[in-house]
């Protein structure tokens, strides 16, 4: 009998918990899966927003991962400083079959030196972060190079995820999959990215992010001195 896919996601303070709910509804529809919530302790996590979410195993107690994931948020600001998850992906990185990430959790896997020499995209406002790392920052839904595959913000976790159960099991699974979530995108607005967004749409957003980006960029630059 086949060993069961072992497949974990970071769970961490101020995750985005739609980079992490929407890989975890459609890995959970993969027969045969077993999906952990990974972090340091067992014990609630405050996302980004009203929700909270428990761990479901330690870093100590955590499987080799046929596939590591670490979603995105405010909160990798501090983990690309956190040798205890920048060690665990270190360790899970060397047998993973893909090493994955969605929206900002790319810039913990660039911290951590995984994707020095990778192709890999994140959410549109640190796009640029990921050449600091030795990465090639790439303005897609989905990057996949080798095995690693980079899912960009938010909503295009489910994009990533689906995209990797076609290269898990086959397509036929991830198609059905899809038809299951009713994963059948209309948004009322043609404002889901900078190419497409209004500009009085993009200036607000630039304007309202700009003191994030600014720590954020502070925090990749010192943990880019660290790799080098």
């Amino acid at each position: 009998m086949p060993s069961p896919l072992q497949i974990g996601l970071l769970v961490f303070p101020r995750v985005t918990q739609l980079d992490l709910t929407g890989p975890v509804q459609v890995f959970s529809s993969l027969p045969g899966a077993r999906v952990h919530l990974v972090w340091k302790r067992i014990e609630p996590v405050p996302s980004d927003s009203v929700l909270t979410l428990t761990p479901t195993i330690t870093f100590a107690d955590c499987p080799q991962l046929d596939v590591i994931c670490v979603p995105g948020g405010f909160g990798t600001d501090e983990l690309i400083d956190d040798e205890d998850v920048l060690d665990f992906l270190r360790r899970q990185g060397v047998a993973a079959k893909y090493i994955t990430s969605v929206c900002t959790g790319s810039l913990v896997l660039g911290a951590a030196g995984l994707l020095r020499g990778y192709r890999a995209t994140t959410h549109w406002s640190a796009i640029e972060a990921l050449a600091l790392f030795g990465a090639t920052p790439t303005r897609t839904r989905v990057c996949v190079d080798r095995n690693r595959i980079t899912g960009g913000g938010v909503t295009a976790g489910i994009d990533f995820a689906l995209t990797l159960v076609s290269m898990l099991v086959d397509r036929t699974t991830a198609e059905a999959i899809q038809l299951r979530l009713e994963y059948d995108p209309a948004p009322p607005f043609n404002s889901g990215s900078p190419e497409t967004a209004p500009p009085e749409v993009l200036a607000l957003m630039k304007e309202r992010i700009a003191p994030a980006q600014a720590r954020r960029i502070e925090a990749v630059k010192r943990a880019a001195a660290r790799l080098t």
